[in-house]
């Protein structure tokens, strides 16, 4: 009977130790692993220009298939306005509480839009581009700070169309317009920061898409956005405590800030103690802690 030779006995693998003392030798490193914070904040800078062109190209082709175009970007918060000024300032005679009503409505509908908009692209900023993001190694917080950077660059063009609106309704430039300038700095601050939050948070769980429109409404509403906060600790319809926090709230003093700098009757008076220091710390911790937050899953991102 013939019989077949015993295949020779393979060796054991090597241990891990020696395969990772070999791959470090010849300087291989781990596919997608998450760099450290200064090598990762190094690569963002120098993936600066696709960001710019990545928020450029999203801003262009956003309304592409409307008919209207560009127009949209000033439509929608223009529309949205409208229907506050129909439900708070004539059903609700809101407007009879707070002096020049329709500039304090434009400006707090523009400012309240480039925080809820910066915050809906962020939850798509992972989960939207997702062959992206598994195609190609690139520090994934490009994808965020893009979208954050597209609601800058929209709300830049639908600030010049406010201006004009305001000179229509006697608010003209001044030099406390220039207020402005750092206002919205702190806030673009703040809704980047936000934008990576909501990015990692919805990669995992892409149900946060989904409810965040509920979230967004209600702060608003807390927000003072169609209604002046400060009446309404004078009116004695809420606490004094229950108004300062939500005065205090970032999304309320970034609203506050630009009212301050944009509309001549809502005075300093009106704006919460240490608006401008509580404005920078919100923008800072936001940014930071949302950029931490963010990196510590960067190896994450595209898998599963």
């Amino acid at each position: 009977m013939d019989t077949k030779p015993a295949p020779p006995a393979q060796a054991p693998p090597p241990p891990a130790e020696d395969l990772r003392a070999l791959a470090l030798r010849h300087g291989l490193t781990v596919s997608g692993a998450r760099p450290g914070l200064p090598g990762y904040v190094r690569q963002l800078w120098s993936r600066r220009h696709f960001i710019a062109a990545f928020a450029t190209a999203r801003l262009t082709a956003q309304y592409s298939q409307a008919r209207l175009g560009q127009l949209w970007q000033l439509m929608t918060p223009l529309l949205n306005a409208a229907v506050y000024f129909l439900i708070f300032g004539v059903i609700m005679n809101v407007r009879h509480d707070v002096p020049d009503y329709v500039p304090f409505l434009l400006t707090g509908v523009f400012v309240w839009t480039f925080t809820a908009q910066s915050i809906l692209t962020g939850t798509r900023a992972i989960s939207g581009n997702l062959g992206l993001v598994r195609a190609l190694h690139f520090p994934r917080a490009s994808l965020p700070i893009a979208l954050a950077l597209q609601q800058l660059q929209q709300l830049l063009f639908s600030m010049g169309a406010l201006v004009v609106i305001l000179c229509c309704f006697g608010e003209f430039p001044d030099r406390t317009w220039l207020l402005a300038v750092p206002a919205l700095a702190l806030q673009a601050l703040f809704n980047t920061g936000l934008s990576l939050v909501m990015a990692r948070l919805a990669a995992r769980t892409p149900d946060v898409a989904q409810l965040m429109p509920f979230v967004l409404r209600t702060w608003m509403y807390a927000s003072g956005v169609m209604w002046s906060l400060p009446h309404l600790a004078g009116s004695g319809r809420l606490p004094d405590a229950v108004v300062t926090a939500l005065q205090w709230n970032p999304a309320a003093l970034f609203i506050d800030l630009v009212r301050y700098a944009l509309v001549d009757s809502f005075t300093a008076a009106q704006l919460p103690a240490h608006a401008w220091p509580l404005a920078a710390g919100w923008a800072l911790l936001a940014f930071v802690g949302g950029f931490l937050y963010f990196w510590q899953a960067e190896e994450t991102y595209g898998r599963g």
